[in-house]
């Protein structure tokens, strides 16, 4: 059976919230790496999922003006955060940087939530941009870390 990295990860170590490089695939001159945006500590809290979706949506907006490279951002099924996926190489403090960034200015600050129409999203009615900003300020008040198990 294939290995899943972040199954090999032992959640009960780890201190969210952080940002963790969680692989790296190069082939060639081509180089992608996924990180992990822990909002939440595993096993002891989870976001709702309006919150979660609503900061998909303003993180997959708002992210990709301050980090080059950007291919995706999806939420965790645990609902504890988010996978980034990049072209090229990043360091965690810069991604630790850009999302600390788009927390304060564009998800705290925010009025309105990106693409929440029938037409541009499958779920458009499961929005809410009150929780998102509640966790946005949890998170900043706590500290990103650019380590899971230290907080740096």
């Amino acid at each position: 059976m294939a290995k899943v990295e972040s199954f090999e990860l032992d959640h009960n170590l780890v201190k969210a919230p952080y940002v963790r490089r969680a692989g790296v695939e190069e082939q060639g001159e081509a180089r992608i790496e996924k990180y992990d945006l822990r909002f939440l500590q595993p096993n002891q809290d989870a976001l709702p999922t309006g919150a979660l979706h609503t900061l998909e949506h303003l993180l997959a907006v708002n992210l990709r003006d301050y980090l080059t490279g950007v291919i995706d951002l999806s939420p965790m099924g645990c609902r504890t955060g988010f996978y980034l996926i990049l072209w090229g190489n990043h360091t965690p403090e810069e991604i630790r940087n850009a999302l600390t960034t788009v927390l304060e200015k564009h998800v705290v600050a925010a009025t309105s939530v990106p693409a929440v129409s029938a037409k541009e999203c499958g779920n458009y009615r499961d929005h809410s941009l009150f929780s998102a900003q509640e966790y946005a300020r949890q998170v900043l008040q706590q500290g990103i870390s650019s380590d899971p198990f230290l907080r740096k």
